[in-house]
């Protein structure tokens, strides 16, 4: 089926705040490109899962590929997984999703749940490897450890004889499990939890019993390791405990995007679990760099992957991190800066540069205020632009005035490219 447009699906991650901020992160930017695609397209806003879900990014994204998580979600751990490259039994291995983190081993407080967001990747990666092949000495139990970016890693605790279940809460205190998806907590104790059945069954209780099992191992490994006394010698917080959230034992299944929408996509991302995203529902998955430190480069990088993307695909999804993580860190101005570099660097080439016939959507996967330094439920503002498409009175891309825009509000994410492919594109 050929489409009327081409489509490139811009999400800028944790871009939007609450709309109780008296001024917002967008409201505070200069970004005239962005404001530009709002100006001549038009505009609303969406609730990326529902009302009164704080989402975490997997399941937010897999909404917004038009899909329910509540039907197709299968746990973060597995998606994390596939993007780091890692497979696991159906069964008998459960993936998470885990942070290296800082704690007070007397106490297990938690100082930082991120290191400071200041462990490099390849110190992550010694770590993970000394974790790597632990054996657990209960249940036949073992664990295959995997750093990715930064603090991140995946960790898959695994059994040779007993079979495991998913149904374990997280030891992270910030994600508490609503059946197999986490929602952010606003306020938390901050102590490394013990992880619990979540169901009244054997696999249950042994998944939990060999997940605190490895934490408390690895905390006796980390905490002495060479890479942390080097850390401590220099000033830095040690990344001597890892916490664990989002287990999952299975893959999604759903139908694959190029079928769902009936022409080639293509996903663009940088992080593991936007790349396990793109992988298992079926679109061409490009791996972008990590950022650099140079924005000028890393988003001229981006623009090209988008282009090349575009050559070969009707519809491209492109995730930008940015903005996401100076709003966990509370950091409004860094938040700032990070979506006018967005603008400046990417949003001013597409603008300048745009092909004919080329339809783009921009929107968040979450509100990541800097007041709350977590995901909220607040909606965040979507703006969909195309040539002959009247626009509406909107004249900038932040939350207040994209909600009164004439695409309304989406009460869920999955909502929003069905809509817009039903209604413009075929």
């Amino acid at each position: 089926m050929g489409l009327k447009y081409k489509l490139l699906y811009l999400v800028i991650d944790g871009a939007s705040d609450r709309l109780s901020d008296p001024v917002t992160t967008l409201e505070a930017s200069h970004k005239p490109y962005l404001d530009k695609l709002a100006k001549y397209g038009v505009c609303g806003l969406m609730y990326t899962v529902g009302r009164g879900i704080a989402p975490e990014s997997d399941e937010a994204v897999i909404s917004l590929l038009g899909y329910d998580p509540h039907e197709v979600y299968t746990g973060r751990g597995p998606i994390e997984a596939v993007g780091a490259g890692m497979s696991f039994k159906d069964g008998y291995e459960i993936a998470f999703r885990s942070n290296f983190a800082t704690i007070d081993t007397s106490t297990r407080q938690i100082v930082d749940r991120r290191v400071g967001r200041s462990l490099t990747s390849e110190e992550a990666r010694m770590l993970a490897g000394q974790l790597d092949g632990m054996e657990l000495g209960v249940h036949d139990g073992y664990v295959r450890v995997k750093a990715t970016i930064g603090h991140r890693a995946v960790v898959i605790i695994g059994s040779r004889s007993r079979r495991l279940s998913p149904m374990v809460s997280n030891n992270d205190p910030a994600y508490v499990r609503k059946g197999l998806i986490s929602v952010a907590v606003k306020d938390f104790q901050p102590y490394i939890a013990r992880v619990e059945p979540l169901e009244d069954t054997p696999e249950a209780r042994i998944t939990a019993e060999l997940a605190n099992a490895f934490v408390e191992k690895a905390i006796e490994v980390l905490d002495k390791h060479p890479v942390n006394e080097e850390r401590r010698r220099r000033g830095l917080p040690p990344a001597n405990a890892i916490l664990l959230r989002d287990a999952g034992g299975s893959l999604p299944r759903a139908q694959p995007l190029t079928e769902k929408y009936k022409c080639r996509f293509a996903v663009l991302a940088e992080m593991p679990v936007e790349v396990g995203i793109g992988r298992i529902f079926g679109a061409e998955t490009v791996v972008l760099d990590p950022p650099s430190g140079n924005p000028r480069r890393d988003y001229e990088e981006r623009f090209e992957a988008t282009m090349k993307a575009l050559s070969n695909n009707e519809i491209v999804y492109v995730h930008l991190k940015g903005p996401d993580e100076p709003g966990h860190d509370g950091d409004f101005e860094l938040k700032k800066r990070r979506i006018e570099e967005i603008d400046k660097y990417y949003v001013s080439l597409l603008v300048e540069n745009r092909p004919s016939r080329l339809a783009v959507i921009v929107t968040a996967d979450h509100s990541t205020p800097p007041s709350v330094r977590a995901h909220t439920d607040d909606p965040v503002p979507v703006v969909f632009n195309a040539e002959g498409v009247a626009p509406d009175d909107v004249d900038a891309f932040t939350e207040r005035k994209c909600a009164r825009g004439r695409l309304g509000v989406y009460e869920h994410g999955w909502q929003l490219l069905p809509d817009i492919y039903s209604r413009f594109l075929v």
